[in-house]
Protein backbone atom coordinates (compact mmCIF):
# COMPACT_ATOMS: atom_id res chain seq x y z
CA UNK A 1 0.00 0.00 0.00
CA UNK A 2 1.17 3.50 -0.79
CA UNK A 3 0.80 6.52 1.45
CA UNK A 4 -1.78 8.00 -0.97
CA UNK A 5 -3.79 4.80 -0.78
CA UNK A 6 -3.59 4.80 3.03
CA UNK A 7 -4.68 8.42 3.25
CA UNK A 8 -7.66 7.68 0.98
CA UNK A 9 -8.49 4.61 3.06
CA UNK A 10 -8.24 6.63 6.29
CA UNK A 11 -10.59 9.26 4.85
CA UNK A 12 -13.12 6.65 3.69
CA UNK A 13 -13.08 4.82 7.02
CA UNK A 14 -13.51 8.10 8.92
CA UNK A 15 -16.42 9.02 6.65
CA UNK A 16 -18.08 5.65 7.20
CA UNK A 17 -17.58 6.06 10.94
CA UNK A 18 -19.47 9.37 10.83
CA UNK A 19 -22.27 7.80 8.76
CA UNK A 20 -22.63 4.91 11.21
CA UNK A 21 -22.60 7.33 14.19
CA UNK A 22 -25.35 9.45 12.60
CA UNK A 23 -27.33 6.36 11.67
CA UNK A 24 -27.09 4.97 15.21
CA UNK A 25 -29.03 7.87 16.71
CA UNK A 26 -32.18 6.87 14.81
CA UNK A 27 -32.22 3.29 16.12
CA UNK A 28 -34.51 2.39 18.93
CA UNK A 29 -33.75 -1.30 19.43
CA UNK A 30 -30.92 -2.44 21.68
CA UNK A 31 -29.89 -5.02 19.09
CA UNK A 32 -29.54 -2.37 16.35
CA UNK A 33 -27.56 -0.03 18.64
CA UNK A 34 -25.23 -2.89 19.60
CA UNK A 35 -24.63 -3.72 15.94
CA UNK A 36 -23.86 -0.06 15.27
CA UNK A 37 -21.51 0.05 18.28
CA UNK A 38 -19.65 -3.03 17.10
CA UNK A 39 -19.33 -1.62 13.59
CA UNK A 40 -18.02 1.63 15.10
CA UNK A 41 -15.47 -0.31 17.17
CA UNK A 42 -14.36 -2.17 14.06
CA UNK A 43 -14.06 1.03 12.03
CA UNK A 44 -12.14 2.73 14.85
CA UNK A 45 -9.79 -0.26 15.07
CA UNK A 46 -9.25 -0.13 11.30
CA UNK A 47 -8.63 3.63 11.46
CA UNK A 48 -6.10 3.02 14.24
CA UNK A 49 -4.28 0.41 12.13
CA UNK A 50 -4.15 2.75 9.13
CA UNK A 51 -2.79 5.53 11.37
CA UNK A 52 -0.04 3.20 12.57
CA UNK A 53 0.78 2.22 8.98
CA UNK A 54 0.95 5.88 7.95
CA UNK A 55 3.19 6.71 10.92
CA UNK A 56 5.48 3.82 10.03
CA UNK A 57 5.61 5.00 6.42
CA UNK A 58 6.70 8.44 7.62
CA UNK A 59 9.32 6.80 9.84
CA UNK A 60 10.59 4.74 6.92
CA UNK A 61 10.79 7.82 4.70
CA UNK A 62 12.68 9.68 7.41
CA UNK A 63 14.96 6.66 7.91
CA UNK A 64 15.56 6.36 4.15
CA UNK A 65 16.38 10.07 3.92
CA UNK A 66 18.71 9.83 6.90
CA UNK A 67 20.30 6.68 5.49
CA UNK A 68 21.00 8.50 2.22
CA UNK A 69 22.58 11.36 4.12
CA UNK A 70 24.69 9.07 6.29
CA UNK A 71 25.83 7.11 3.23
CA UNK A 72 26.79 10.36 1.50
CA UNK A 73 28.73 11.53 4.55
CA UNK A 74 30.45 8.14 4.83
CA UNK A 75 31.41 8.39 1.15
CA UNK A 76 33.43 11.52 2.00
CA UNK A 77 34.75 10.15 5.31
CA UNK A 78 38.50 10.55 5.76
CA UNK A 79 40.71 9.55 8.67
CA UNK A 80 43.21 12.34 9.31
CA UNK A 81 46.37 11.21 11.05
CA UNK A 82 48.03 14.60 11.22
CA UNK A 83 47.02 17.97 9.83
CA UNK A 84 43.83 19.02 8.16
CA UNK A 85 43.71 22.16 6.02
CA UNK A 86 40.51 24.02 5.14
CA UNK A 87 40.72 26.74 2.50
CA UNK A 88 38.00 29.27 1.71
CA UNK A 89 38.94 30.58 -1.72
CA UNK A 90 36.14 33.17 -1.66
CA UNK A 91 37.45 34.96 1.43
CA UNK A 92 41.12 33.97 0.92
CA UNK A 93 41.28 32.42 4.37
CA UNK A 94 42.51 29.10 5.69
CA UNK A 95 42.46 27.18 8.95
CA UNK A 96 44.51 24.30 10.21
CA UNK A 97 43.02 21.45 12.24
CA UNK A 98 39.73 23.28 12.78
CA UNK A 99 41.42 26.25 14.42
CA UNK A 100 40.86 29.92 13.81
CA UNK A 101 40.65 31.25 10.28
CA UNK A 102 43.75 33.09 9.02
CA UNK A 103 44.10 35.34 6.03
CA UNK A 104 46.25 34.24 3.11
CA UNK A 105 46.42 37.81 1.81
CA UNK A 106 49.42 40.03 2.23
CA UNK A 107 49.85 43.44 0.72
CA UNK A 108 52.70 45.91 0.39
CA UNK A 109 53.85 48.54 -2.08
CA UNK A 110 54.44 45.82 -4.74
CA UNK A 111 50.84 44.59 -4.64
CA UNK A 112 48.64 41.94 -3.13
CA UNK A 113 49.85 38.38 -2.66
CA UNK A 114 47.76 35.31 -1.85
CA UNK A 115 49.75 32.47 -0.28
CA UNK A 116 48.00 29.44 1.15
CA UNK A 117 49.89 26.77 3.09
CA UNK A 118 50.13 23.36 1.44
CA UNK A 119 49.59 19.83 2.66
CA UNK A 120 52.63 17.61 2.20
CA UNK A 121 51.96 13.87 2.40
CA UNK A 122 54.13 11.82 4.71
CA UNK A 123 56.34 9.35 2.90
CA UNK A 124 56.13 5.59 3.37
CA UNK A 125 59.42 5.83 5.27
CA UNK A 126 57.91 8.36 7.68
CA UNK A 127 54.80 6.21 8.12
CA UNK A 128 56.91 3.12 8.70
CA UNK A 129 54.88 -0.02 9.37
CA UNK A 130 51.61 1.94 9.04
CA UNK A 131 52.15 2.57 5.31
CA UNK A 132 50.97 -0.86 4.09
CA UNK A 133 48.15 -0.94 6.66
CA UNK A 134 46.86 2.45 5.50
CA UNK A 135 46.95 1.30 1.88
CA UNK A 136 45.03 -1.87 2.80
CA UNK A 137 42.40 0.12 4.70
CA UNK A 138 41.82 2.40 1.73
CA UNK A 139 41.83 -0.43 -0.80
CA UNK A 140 39.52 -2.75 1.14
CA UNK A 141 37.11 -0.23 2.70
CA UNK A 142 37.24 2.82 0.45
CA UNK A 143 37.98 5.00 3.47
CA UNK A 144 40.65 7.57 2.70
CA UNK A 145 43.45 7.96 5.22
CA UNK A 146 45.26 11.28 5.12
CA UNK A 147 48.73 11.51 6.59
CA UNK A 148 49.85 15.00 5.69
CA UNK A 149 51.48 17.92 7.42
CA UNK A 150 50.96 21.59 6.73
CA UNK A 151 53.84 23.34 5.05
CA UNK A 152 54.29 27.08 4.71
CA UNK A 153 57.08 26.69 2.16
CA UNK A 154 56.17 28.81 -0.80
CA UNK A 155 56.13 27.08 -4.15
CA UNK A 156 57.97 28.95 -6.89
CA UNK A 157 55.70 30.83 -9.29
CA UNK A 158 55.11 29.12 -12.57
Amino acid sequence: MTSDHNLALYTKLSGFRLVVLANRFGRDSEFSRELHDRLLEGLEAAIGRVRIIMALERSVLIAEYRLEGEAEIFGRFTINLMDELDIDFDTHEFRINGGDWSSALTADYTGVDIDYPKLIALTDVELGSLAPIIKDITRETGIAVSASRVSYIRCPAS
